[in-house]
C-alpha cells in the first residue's frame, strides 16, 4: 500500500510540473481578439483567438495567427487538446531589417496546443531569387502529425521614408 500511495503521490507531482512547465512555456505574443465559436455550459466558449508575433530575426515583419481554442472546463482548465486549425498572415509593417543569418525552416514561433502532445510551428524559408520571406503554419504530434497548414509571404520591398 506504502508503494502504491509513492507511485500515485509522483504521478500527481509529475502532472503539476508538466502543466506549470506547460503555462511558463507558452510564447510572448499579442492578443488581437477573438470571436466564439461553440456556446458550453461549462467554462468558456470554444472561440477562435487572433494573436500577433513578431519575426525574432526580421525586424519590419508582423504575423497574425488565427487558431482554435478548445472552451469547456477542459479548456478552462488548460488540459484540452486543440484542434489542428490554424490560418497564417504575414505583412511588412516597416523597414525590412534582417538580423543574422536566415535559415530555411527556421522556427520563428511555438505554441503548445496540448498538455504534452500537440504543438503548432511556424518557420520562416527565404525565396532569394523573388526576395520574398514565406512563413508556414503548421501543427504536430508526438505520433502523428497532421497535413493541415497555412502560408503566408512577404515580399521584401523598400519602404518609404516620410518627408517633411
Amino acid at each position: 500500500m506504502k508503494k502504491i500511495g509513492m507511485i500515485v503521490g509522483g504521478v500527481i507531482l509529475a502532472v503539476i510540473l508538466a502543466f506549470g512547465w506547460w503555462i511558463l512555456s507558452r510564447p510572448e505574443r499579442g492578443t488581437t481578439g477573438a470571436v466564439s465559436t461553440n456556446f458550453r455550459w461549462l467554462g468558456p466558449n470554444d472561440k477562435i483567438v487572433i494573436d500577433s508575433f513578431e519575426d525574432p530575426k526580421v525586424q519590419g515583419v508582423v504575423c497574425f495567427i488565427a487558431r482554435a481554442e478548445t472552451g469547456g472546463v477542459k479548456g478552462q482548465l488548460g488540459v484540452a487538446e486543440d484542434t489542428s486549425d490554424a490560418s497564417i498572415a504575414c505583412r511588412q509593417v516597416g523597414p525590412i531589417k534582417i538580423l543574422g543569418e536566415l535559415k530555411d525552416g527556421e522556427a520563428v514561433f511555438g505554441e503548445h496546443r496540448s498538455l504534452l502532445f500537440k504543438k503548432l510551428h511556424v518557420v520562416r524559408f527565404f525565396d532569394r531569387k523573388r526576395n520574398v520571406l514565406v512563413y508556414v503554419a503548421y501543427s504536430d504530434r508526438v505520433i502523428e502529425g497532421s497535413p493541415k497548414n497555412s502560408i503566408s509571404a512577404v515580399p521584401i520591398m523598400e519602404w518609404p521614408v516620410p518627408q517633411n
